[in-house]
Formats: structure tokens, C-alpha cells, sequence
């Protein structure tokens, strides 16, 4: 796409997030910023990041925004006039503490702005309510805006109702005593700072008159006192805090181990054409970031919340109750450092992201230029790629440089807002300790409580971001619970040991969605005991005959039928133990030769994996192994050749010893040789026994007792024996003539 002079493409776009190549800012670091901040004007746009490094875009959005409509709203942005000096002004004066967008006179002018409208309430409750309205409007537009950019990673339901609950299931008990065990620690964790400024009291005053009424009657033994308290209070806190660690811990492996299992379980019944494709690298996101994301909350922001919410709730009606004409001022960083939390949180995800691209950028193409040093080296490109490399870890390092600038503003900027709280709550409470309005001795203790509420409130915007991303997570799970599963017990059972084998598929059509249909009208028999091959183009419904029978999908019209009954007609685990199925790329488990051979027929010894290994032809190579059946074939089977996995998967086909055996281009991976040293050994293995040979060889299935061969469009052109086949002068014998070479001449 271009506009004008503007250079853009999308790289990746999904519901929420989009990211864009926009090479006109590469090496522009005013251009970048000034389009960064021309698109986040938009009500829309969330969060933005362009890098002048990478020249990419990266940007956070109302769902709702189309893709078209934010490619209107960055070619506007880059056909503004971009001479660097014309945008250095602009660029200067939008840059704030940290560089990138911070603007200094906003916190301080939001203060001061805060103070004055303090300062003309008559009540200082009124003032301490203004502080409050104003932290709830800063959280609840944070809140808003958190959801809408997570609505697109699938916090639709965002919305459910008691989401936590859902969350631990069974384990409420924990979760109660947990939540309790955090709250308490944090309420304990306030009692030391009281003691000790009572321990400063008695030191500038002399005794406490409680104390002395408590039996403690010299400053010594006063201090002494407060000081065991304060120790066991510590012990305390340390206690309760790792109890309650330890249960939050606990509780979040609790409920990933049960996620995980239960929904994997729902997985593995779920219907198969859920599990294909894509859809199969989503699950596997699902089981594993999604399940981790559930315990993530409880294992940090849950305490998080919990401590945060007992502070308020305590510290607030303390100084409401001791010193009300201090409490606004205490609190009055509260909403700054609120928003800052969300702005920073805000402002810094995308600059993580950058930051984690270009450390995924440089690790690969090191890894890349390891892997490739001959290649390097015969072609004399070493100069090239030690200046990619140089060019990738300057980027590398620009991006933590601004990652690194922004966090350190956003540290000081807090720091800035707790020491003015220290400084507001000391003038105010002097001057009225100086009036007379408030004691001393009631002031004293309360001056660096506030803290313990102001140095959490950074964490809030990513705390709420977790919070966010916990339930978009719980909403992909619970969608994923949702899919359809296959009923294993339900119809009628099947006896698998007096199982014919005789097949029909009748007047069959099916169609893959969206797309033409594959099989139509199909009808074509096979009968017991017999072997049957299959042959025709490549998408004509071959192998999808194969998932028919085995129920991996149902038909849209017409039958399949085994022994006269229809399949959807039979229990599934029934009809499954039924058939032997070998795919043409048929998968093996990590694990060793034998473990994978036994694989659905657990219980078979070690002389019946060897029987159906050398049925398959597979011993030979087996005992050439270094392990031989202990062989650890690693995952998928990638350490043998594609042969050799073939043959392992129809030793495990043999060893289950089904009525009906279906091969899908079983032997495709062999030489000619070894297959017809296979096809001898499963013809002798498949007597008196229904075989089915998908092939495209058609020495394959020469020997075959019938032969159906299927044009696109899944429908049978033609059917008989090999001699009858080629007799005809068909599209069989057209397809012979051409493989003459693979087999005999009759």
C-alpha cells in the first residue's frame, strides 16, 4: 500500500492489534514520534509505538477499527509536511519526562489543580472526597480502556460475572483462607510503623501514659516494650505473608493442573474437524499460555489486590477518625500515581514488544548465521552479515535504551508524588499540631503511613492488565469447552471379535467447509475379507473415504455402513477398536521403538511387538538400531527415516489386530523392494481379513481382489480386478502405463 510518498504494508492484523511496516520513518526518530502521536489522538487508538529502528508500527485499538480505517489514519499522519526541523519543535515540546510523551506540567499541573480545589472546600472530608471521586474516575477509565484493548486477544467476556470463582472451581476453601491470610499479613505489616513512631513519641516526650498504666512505668522499659512488639509483630507478618505465599502458590498450580486436564480431556473428545489445522496451534496456546495465564492472577495480582484494598480500607478511616484535616493531603498523590500506573502500563506494553522483537530478531539471525557459516564462507559474505548483525544489536539496543528511559522516568515520576506527600502531610499536620488542632502525640505515628498505599499504586496498571488478560483467557478456555465432543458410549455396541468387515458406502456426498463437494453420490462396496484398493487424483476423496468410515467426520447425505449397520449408528470406541488405520504420514510418539509399536495395545508383550514389527518388515532395521526396540525415536519419530516410521506405524496396526485394515499410502516412503516384501507379508496378515489400500502406486494394489478408481469430484469412473483395469483401456490402464516402470508388465 502507498500513499503518496508514504510507504506502508500490514504485517500481521488481528481484532485490537495490528502491526505495520512504515519504512518513510526508518531512521526518522522525529518523524516516528510525531506520527505516534498524531494516530494516538484518535478515540480509537489505545497505544502506539513506531520505532525509527525497525520502521514498524505497532498499535493497540478498539476492536471495532478496520483495518482500512487506520491505513486512512497513517497516510494522513505521514502526509503532513515531516522535514525534521519543522517536527523538532513539535517533537520537543510532546516529549515529557521520560521522552516519549510524559508530559511533565500534566502530573505537576494536575496536582496543583487537585490542591487548589482542596484548598477552596470548606470540609477537609470534602477534600479527601474529591481525592477519591477523582482516583475512581482515573481507575475506572483505566479499567475501560484495559478491556477494550484486550477485547480483541479474546476478553470478550470480559463481563462474566465472578470470573474468580470460575476461576478456582472446587478450591473456594483456599481461596477464602488465602485471601484471608493476605489481608491479615497486610494489616499486621501497618502495626510496626504505629509502634514505632510511638517509640520516637516516648523518646522526645518521656512516658506514655497508657504504657504506664499497662505496668511499665520508665521510658526504658516503655521503649523496651515496643520494641519486642514490633518484633513479634515482624514474626508475625513474615509468618502470615508466607502462609499466604505459599497458599496463593499452591491454589494457582491447583487450578492449572485441573484447567489443563479437564480441558485437554474435553480436547481429546472433541470432534476432529475442531482439532485440524490451525486450529490445532491455537489449542496448543489455549492448554498452555491460556492455563498459565488463570494461575498467573491468583499467583500475583490476587494478593496484590487483596493488600491494596486492605490498606485503603484501613488507613482511610484512621486518618478520617485521628487526624481528618490531614487525610486529603495524604492522599492526595493517590489518583496522580493511579493514572501514572495505567499511563505508564499503557505506554510501556509496546515498547516491551519492540524491545522483545528485536532481541527475536538478533537471536535469529545469529542462530541463523551459526548454522549457515559454510555457506557464509563460500560465498565471502562474512563483511555482510557481521554489519547485519552490527545493524540488528544497535537496533537491540536502542529499544532497551528507550524502554529503560521510559521506566526511569515513570520511577522518579512516583518518587516525586510520595516525597510530595511526605512533605504536604508534614505542613499540614505541623501547622495544626502549631494551632492546636491536632495532638502531637496522635500525629507522630501516622506520618509515613500513607506510603504503604502510595508505593503499591505503581503496580495497579499492570495489575489490572493481568487482571484483563486472566479473563480473556478464562474466556478462550471457556469457549474451548464449549466445542462439540464425540459420545464414545452412546449407540449401539458393537462385538469387535465377530466383525465381518463388509463395508458400504452409500450414495455418499461430503463437503469440507467452504469448499466444493469432495465426495458426491458415491456409492461403492467392499466385501468381507477381501482386499480393496483405491486409487484416483490427488483430491478425489480417497482419504477421506477413510475418515468416513472411522467417523473422523459424518457424511452430509447418504450412508456408510459396517456389517449393515450405520456408523453413526454404532458406539464409537467400538467401532474405532474395529480399524487399523496407517496414514501416509502417520505419527510417532517420543518414546522408544517398542512403546510406540504397543501404542494402543498396552498390553502386548515384547514377542508380539517382534511378530507384527517383522510382519511390517521393520525387525531388520529395528535390530540395526543402536538400542534396538529401546530406541528413543524423539519427538514425532524425527530420528528414523520416513520409511521407517511407516513401517513402525503398520506394526502398530498389525499388533491391533483389527477386523478392518486401512492403509493410506502406507508404503509411499519405501523402495520398491521392501514394498513388496510388505505387501507379501500383510497379504498372508490380511487373509480372511478386510483390507482397504489407498494408493497412488498402483503396484501397490496390483494384487488387490477389487479395485475402485475415483475421479475429482469423488465419484467411481471405474472398478475391477488389475487385468480387468487395464484391459479396458480406461484411466486405469492410462495411469499404468505411465508407472510401467514401478512393477511388472502383464
Amino acid at each position: 500500500m502507498t500513499g503518496g510518498t508514504a510507504r506502508i504494508r500490514a504485517r500481521s492484523v488481528i481484532p485490537g492489534r495490528q502491526r505495520w511496516e512504515v519504512s518513510q520513518v526508518l531512521g526518522r526518530p522525529d518523524l516516528a514520534l510525531f506520527v505516534e502521536r498524531r494516530i494516538s489522538k484518535s478515540r480509537a487508538v489505545i497505544s502506539v509505538h513506531v520505532s525509527a529502528h525497525t520502521g514498524r508500527l505497532l498499535i493497540h485499538h478498539d476492536a471495532s477499527m478496520s483495518v482500512d480505517e487506520l491505513e486512512r489514519l497513517l497516510l494522513r499522519a505521514l502526509a503532513t509536511p515531516a522535514r525534521p526541523a519543522r517536527l523538532r519543535p513539535f517533537c520537543e515540546a510532546e516529549k515529557g519526562l521520560d521522552g516519549h510523551g510524559l508530559p511533565p506540567l500534566l502530573v505537576v499541573g494536575g496536582a496543583a489543580a487537585a490542591l487548589v480545589v482542596g484548598a477552596g472546600l470548606a470540609s477537609p472530608l470534602m477534600r479527601l472526597g474529591v481525592v477519591g471521586v477523582a482516583t475512581v474516575v482515573v481507575t475506572r477509565r483505566a479499567w475501560r480502556r484495559s478491556v477494550r484493548r484486550r477485547h480483541g486477544d479474546g476478553a470478550a467476556r470480559a463481563s462474566m460475572r465472578h470470573p474468580i470463582l470460575l476461576i478456582v472451581g472446587p478450591h473456594r476453601r483456599r481461596l477464602w483462607l488465602a485471601s484471608s491470610l493476605s489481608v491479615v499479613a497486610q494489616i499486621l505489616d501497618l502495626v510496626p510503623s504505629l509502634f514505632i513512631g510511638w517509640m520516637a513519641l516516648v523518646l522526645m516526650t518521656g512516658e506514655s501514659a497508657l504504657l504506664v498504666r499497662l505496668g511499665f512505668g520508665t521510658a526504658a522499659s516503655q521503649l523496651w516494650f515496643l520494641a519486642g512488639a514490633t518484633a513479634l509483630v515482624f514474626l508475625g507478618v513474615a509468618a502470615a505473608s508466607f502462609a499466604a505465599n505459599r497458599l496463593w502458590q499452591d491454589l494457582a498450580r491447583s487450578v492449572q493442573h485441573e484447567w489443563r486436564t479437564r480441558t485437554y480431556a474435553h480436547i481429546q473428545r472433541t470432534e476432529l474437524r475442531h482439532l485440524e489445522g490451525e486450529r490445532k496451534t491455537a489449542l496448543a496456546r489455549v492448554l498452555s499460555d491460556d492455563v498459565d495465564e488463570v494461575g498467573r492472577l491468583l499467583s500475583s495480582s490476587a494478593d496484590y489486590f487483596l493488600k491494596l484494598g486492605a490498606n485503603l480500607a484501613v488507613l482511610v478511616p484512621v486518618f478520617v477518625l485521628a487526624a481528618p484535616g490531614i487525610a486529603w493531603v495524604a492522599f492526595l498523590p493517590v489518583p496522580v500515581i493511579a493514572w501514572l500506573s495505567f499511563f505508564h502500563q499503557e505506554r510501556a506494553a509496546p515498547a516491551y514488544a519492540d524491545s522483545g522483537r528485536s532481541a527475536s530478531l538478533l537471536n535469529g539471525q545469529l542462530a541463523t548465521n551459526l548454522e549457515a557459516s559454510a555457506t557464509i564462507k563460500s560465498y565471502g559474505t562474512e563483511e555482510h552479515e557481521i554489519e547485519r548483525i552490527s545493524r540488528l544489536s544497535r537496533s537491540y539496543g536502542e529499544s532497551n535504551r528507550r524502554l529503560d528511559t521510559r521506566t526511569s522516568a515513570y520511577t522518579q515520576a512516583i518518587r516525586v508524588c510520595a516525597t510530595s506527600s511526605i512533605a504536604g502531610t508534614l505542613l499540614t499536620g505541623g501547622l495544626d499540631v502549631l494551632s492546636g488542632a491536632l495532638s502531637f502525640q496522635v500525629f507522630s505515628p501516622l506520618i509515613g503511613l500513607p506510603q504503604f498505599v502510595l508505593y503499591q499504586l505503581p503496580d495497579l496498571g499492570n495489575a489490572v492488565d493481568q487482571y484483563q488478560r486472566t479473563v480473556g483467557a478464562l474466556g478462550r478456555l471457556v469457549d474451548l469447552e464449549s466445542l462439540p465432543v464425540e459420545s464414545a458410549k452412546a449407540g449401539r455396541p458393537l462385538d469387535v471379535a465377530g466383525v465381518r468387515g463388509e463395508l458400504l458406502f452409500d450414495q455418499v456426498t461430503f463437503t469440507y467447509p467452504g469448499r466444493v463437494p469432495v465426495l458426491h453420490d458415491l456409492t461403492l462396496r467392499v466385501a468381507a475379507g477381501s482386499t480393496t484398493g483405491i486409487v484416483g487424483a490427488t483430491g478425489s476423496g480417497k482419504t477421506t473415504l477413510a475418515k468416513l468410515l472411522l467417523r473422523f467426520e459424518d457424511v452430509d447425505a447418504g450412508r456408510v455402513m459396517l456389517d449393515g449397520f450405520e456408523v453413526r449408528e454404532l458406539r464409537l470406541d467400538d467401532l474405532r477398536r474395529s480399524i487399523g488405520f496407517v496414514a501416509q504420514e502417520p505419527f510417532l510418539f517420543e518414546g522408544s521403538v517398542e512403546d510406540n509399536i504397543r501404542y494402543g495395545t498396552f498390553d502386548a508383550d515384547r514377542e508380539e511387538v517382534r511378530a507384527a514389527a517383522r510382519t511390517a518388515q521393520a525387525d531388520d532395521f529395528i535390530e540395526a538400531l543402536p538400542d534396538r526396540y529401546d530406541t528413543w525415536v524423539g519427538p514425532r519419530g524425527l530420528t528414523l527415516s520416513g520409511g521407517q516410521r511407516q513401517r513402525i506405524a503398520l506394526a502398530r496396526a498389525i499388533l491391533k489386530a483389527a477386523p478392518v485394515l486401512v492403509l493410506d499410502e502406507a508404503t509411499s516412503a519405501v523402495d520398491n523392494e521392501t514394498e513388496a516384501a510388505i505387501q507379501r507379508s500383510v497379504a498372508e496378515f490380511s487373509r480372511n481379513r478386510t483390507t482397504i489400500v489407498i494408493a497412488h502406486r498402483l503396484s501397490t494394489i496390483r494384487s488387490a481382489d477389487w479395485i475402485y478408481v475415483l475421479q475429482t469430484g469423488g465419484q467411481v469412473v471405474e472398478a475391477g480386478t488389475h487385468q480387468q483395469l487395464v484391459d479396458q483401456d480406461g484411466v486405469y490402464a492410462s495411469l499404468w502405463r505411465r508407472q510401467i516402470g514401478e512393477g511388472a508388465v502383464t
